[in-house]
């Protein structure tokens, strides 16, 4: 393919390539833990990440994804597991029609990663950012698409590094039907995720001590790279289109080119001087594949690919899992729920969303909505609505709808307060300040 055959036109074509009818619709679900040593606390390394990989290979089928000989990634049927640069293990699961089947993936993706660490003596945690541990002591992937974006972090934000060997969270895909359902969802999402945030606020500490913050984790993204992370104003325009998102992305500094197994550090070099075959690319012919890799380097809270992702949520326990895509597929697939979210949001303006992203990493569900509501009274609404999406969507097993997947949310609200509130009031009253007790509570494998 010739330089000349990548177009402004064809990367538009690409995200509307991926609009499906909505009996075509399906939940993509993704999530991040911390793997640890029992007998240290300290996190696990490659080499135990390596032996874990290989288990999974031998006794469940899955299929190596090697790098320079070494197993970066694993794939069964159209699920991966990745590694994060800390080398947080990542489950990105399988496009699928329910949540009943979502949340049998989670549960089994956490049954074979326990019957292959226990006699290891490894376990896992899903918390928004690690507990414990500095930088120092987390050994970096040895993946060379990450050698090049450390190198570049350093150029950018203060927490470039933290973001990328600290933080954990739980992602959600959905499905778009159109251009103005994509539109529609993408501003919904955008909008009210501060709810979600201070939800699943669940990362009060960092190296040891409490922070300032119940969802660090946020805190940390926004000071990772402005150029390509937090909220995009763009959205809330009435002219925003796909092609609206093919200029920011276009934008957006790149990270590198992969040609075979190699990777070529292009780190702050525009794509759109790559499809003009400006220098420095003149040497290399442009596919679409890199196309498709820049975009993963993108990191807005809500982003586009051929569906959206909602991203961000704390990491926590497997059931909070299940509960994310739940919430979002009772709000954004049910066309009621949709559409009145979309009469609410307008009448917020983008300072006041982004103040609303700010106060929820500070102090969760202490905080006010853009139009002044009590946060608590306008995710139970939130959530109300979500369950009666799901009533609607009326998909049962054993005589239960998809709404049951709610439950833990509901449970959070009715408690008053986040995981992350819940470890503060642990870290005085009852551990003396030691965090080490947070490995030991028999919460993660809920």
């Amino acid at each position: 393919m010739n330089n000349s055959d990548i177009t402004k036109e064809k990367l538009v074509k690409f995200f509307e390539s991926g609009c499906k009818k909505k009996e075509n619709w399906k939940i993509g679900t993704e999530h991040e833990k911390f793997g640890f040593r029992k007998k240290n606390l300290k996190p696990i390394n490659f080499q135990d990440i390596q032996v874990i990989f290989k288990s999974l290979e031998e006794k469940f089928g899955w299929a190596k994804v090697t790098e320079n000989d070494l197993i970066i990634g694993l794939k069964k049927n159209l699920s991966s597991i990745s590694l994060e640069p800390g080398g947080q293990i990542e489950l990105s699961g399988a496009p699928l029609c329910n949540l009943f089947e979502t949340c049998r993936e989670v549960n089994s993706h956490h049954s074979e990663l326990s019957l292959v660490s226990d006699p290891l003596d490894i376990d896992y945690m899903g918390i928004g950012f690690l507990p414990k541990w500095d930088l120092d002591d987390i050994e970096t992937v040895p993946k060379a698409r990450y050698k090049i974006m450390k190198n570049y972090m350093t150029k950018k934000g203060k927490h470039g590094l933290d973001m990328m060997h600290r933080t954990t969270t739980i992602q959600a895909n959905l499905d778009y039907e159109s251009e103005i359902d994509m539109k529609n969802k993408f501003r919904v999402s955008l909008a009210i995720q501060p709810a979600v945030i201070a939800l699943y606020a669940n990362s009060p500490f960092f190296s040891g001590k409490l922070s300032k913050f119940l969802s660090y984790r946020s805190w940390v993204w926004k000071n990772t790279d402005n150029d390509r992370c937090g909220v995009l104003p763009m959205v809330f325009d009435e002219s925003f289109s796909f092609e609206s998102y093919v200029d920011y992305a276009l934008s957006v500094p790149m990270y590198f080119i992969k040609r075979n197994e190699h990777y070529y550090d292009f780190s702050g070099c525009s794509f759109r001087d790559f499809i003009n075959q400006k220098k420095p690319f003149e040497s290399f012919q442009i596919t679409m594949k890199d196309w498709e890799d820049h975009l993963t380097t993108i990191f807005p809270e809500v982003r586009l690919k051929k569906y959206l992702e909602f991203r961000g949520a704390d990491g926590g326990p497997w059931s909070n899992v299940c509960a994310l895509p739940a919430f979002w597929v009772g709000l954004l697939y049910d066309q009621k729920n949709l559409e009145e979210l979309s009469d609410i949001i307008t009448k917020w303006n983008i300072n006041q969303i982004v103040k609303f992203y700010d106060e929820v990493a500070s102090v969760g569900l202490q905080a006010k909505t853009p139009d002044g509501k009590n946060l608590k009274v306008f995710i139970k609404e939130l959530l109300n609505r979500s369950k009666q999406g799901l009533d609607r969507r009326n998909i049962k097993n054993s005589n239960k709808n998809e709404s049951i997947f709610l439950d833990p949310l509901f449970e959070i609200l009715n408690k008053g307060e986040s995981q992350a509130e819940i470890w503060k009031k642990m870290y005085y009253d009852m551990w003396e300040k030691n965090v080490d007790f947070i490995y030991k509570e028999n919460y993660f494998g809920k």
